[in-house]
């Protein structure tokens, strides 16, 4: 989870309140720290030592000051991890790092740096399934980059038209606010959505003391309102052929609920919040369908300002997700947009909550 540097007040205020490692359970946060002299001396007294991995340049390994002020990191309990090609194994013993992180769109690190280190190891940049398979074979663990959205393609590229054109019926009866009879039908017809959804209302999360059965009883328990957001979001949970989910899932939470986040904080009253939420789910859904976005918005007949975000980034809502899909805006566009760094901040905590959640019980 990254800010602007100049939100590092931001920052320290919500870690010492414990909120971000609330949302993140039970994740560890990632803190990159390009000159380790310079970290904002509150931020790390309000970390969470066993919960917090402090990322460093490889390149500073070799200062004897910087290896003084890891020793001092380690023995207080954070783990530390070396970013960039000069990072190997004697590297990361002089700095007490545990790991690597490294860039994977360049040249891989060779097994003989990484073998030697506990992990886990990261690697980012990685934009297809090719070059996640070429670092899994490295040993790596943790990945961030465009390959879940590049296998997204793939598969819909793959698909014979039938799933897209059941998806795109049902995303429609959800646009207009069918009821319960009309949804049934598309659900009955996809086993897959099926199955998630009712594996989602009978989990823990939910809380239901009975087993819920079937569709008229999770509309009824969930409320029209949840069901579709519930639904936008499983749309996205078909399972690969290997038997995974579709890591597009995550993505698809975390944008929606930080539009609907980013919405709320802004004064916006529940319809508003729900436009927003729909269009941080549908902005990914010319990945997941494989279709030029203006044929899936012709489709749906949505609401104008979902339609103009969509299309064209334009309006309140389509300069929000402009900043969503960025991940970590610049100042300038927090600027340009309105949204100042404690806002950004605080719509990413339910954002990442949320998918954390999901990804738990579907």
């Amino acid at each position: 989870m990254h800010l602007p540097q100049e939100s590092g007040g931001v920052l320290a205020s919500v870690l010492e309140a414990g909120e971000a490692y609330a949302a993140l359970a039970p994740l560890d946060l990632i803190i990159p720290l390009h000159d380790p002299f310079s970290v904002d001396a509150a931020t790390l007294a309000a970390c969470v030592p066993q919960r917090t991995i402090l990322r460093l340049p490889a390149s500073l390994a070799n200062d004897k000051p910087i290896q003084k002020k890891c020793a001092q990191w380690a023995e207080a309990g954070y783990r530390i991890v070396l970013d960039g090609a000069h990072g190997n194994a004697v590297t990361a013993a002089l700095a007490e790092a545990q790991a690597l992180t490294f860039d994977a769109g360049g040249a891989l690190p060779d097994l003989h740096q990484l073998l030697p280190l506990p992990g886990p190891h990261m690697a980012y940049n990685v934009d297809d399934m090719l070059r996640l398979a070429a670092v899994q074979e490295l040993g790596v663990s943790w990945f961030a980059g465009d390959f879940a959205r590049s296998h997204a393609r793939a598969q819909s590229e793959a698909d014979d038209g039938s799933t897209r054109r059941r998806l795109l019926a049902l995303l429609g009866l959800l646009a207009r606010d069918a009821d319960v009879q009309e949804l049934e039908v598309p659900l009955k017809q996809d086993p897959v959505l099926a199955y998630h959804l009712l594996k989602l209302v009978n989990s823990a999360a939910f809380g239901f003391t009975a087993p819920i059965t079937s569709f008229s009883q999770a509309i009824a328990l969930l409320g029209r309102r949840q069901l579709q957001r519930w639904l936008q979001l499983l749309l996205y949970a078909r399972q690969h052929d290997d038997g995974k989910l579709n890591a597009l899932l995550p993505l698809a939470a975390v944008r929606a609920a930080q539009m609907e986040a980013l919405c709320q904080l802004r004064g916006s009253g529940r319809d508003a919040q729900d436009q927003a939420f729909m269009t941080g789910v549908f902005s990914l859904l010319d990945v997941l369908l494989g279709m030029p976005m203006p044929e899936i918005v012709a489709a749906l007949n949505l609401a104008p300002a979902v339609s103009a975000a969509l299309l064209e980034r334009r309006g309140e809502l389509g300069t929000a997700l402009a900043l969503v899909e960025t991940m970590v805006p610049s100042q300038a566009g927090l600027d340009s947009a309105g949204i100042d760094a404690e806002t950004w901040w605080r719509s990413l905590l339910p954002a990442y909550q949320w998918a954390v959640q999901l990804s738990r019980n579907v």
